[in-house]
């Protein structure tokens, strides 16, 4: 199983934000820190905001930062919010085509595999990923 670059940079900018709760973080800095796209981080920030992982501060010196302690956002959440489909085979998704759907029983075996990998993320919260700010490697201009 592969998750999508956008929940990939989902983690990223979560743990970014969970690095520095003294104060905002930015699209640019973290674009810079992960050496990622800062227009594909823009999209993830609006979902993550949207759905209550952060809140953004507008203007000149805004920003943003985690809407929740750490502790209480569960990473199977977050993945469960940012992964559009999880059609890990053609009888997953819709406009399934396959002959044998019907009597395969491929489909519940991942299925269950998926379940055990959600169960997993579910385990876990944004403070097992934390990091320190400098563990970034990039200093901020004051």
């Amino acid at each position: 199983m592969q998750l999508t670059t956008f929940s990939d940079y989902s983690m990223r900018l979560m743990m970014m934000a969970a690095a520095h709760p003294e104060r905002l973080v930015t699209i640019e800095e973290t674009a810079n820190a992960y050496g990622i796209s800062r227009a594909h981080l823009m999209k993830v920030a609006n979902l993550l905001t949207r759905q209550g992982f952060l809140e953004a501060v507008r203007g000149r010196t805004g920003g943003l930062r985690l809407a929740r302690p750490p502790e209480e956002i569960r990473l199977g959440a977050l993945v469960r919010a940012t992964e559009s489909d999880f059609a890990i085979v053609e009888c997953f998704a819709s406009g399934n085509k396959c002959r044998i759907t019907g009597r395969c029983r491929l489909k519940g075996v991942l299925g269950e595999a998926l379940e055990a990998f959600l169960a997993v993320l579910d385990r876990y919260t944004l403070a097992d990923l934390a990091l320190r700010p400098e563990d970034f490697g990039v200093v901020r201009a004051a």
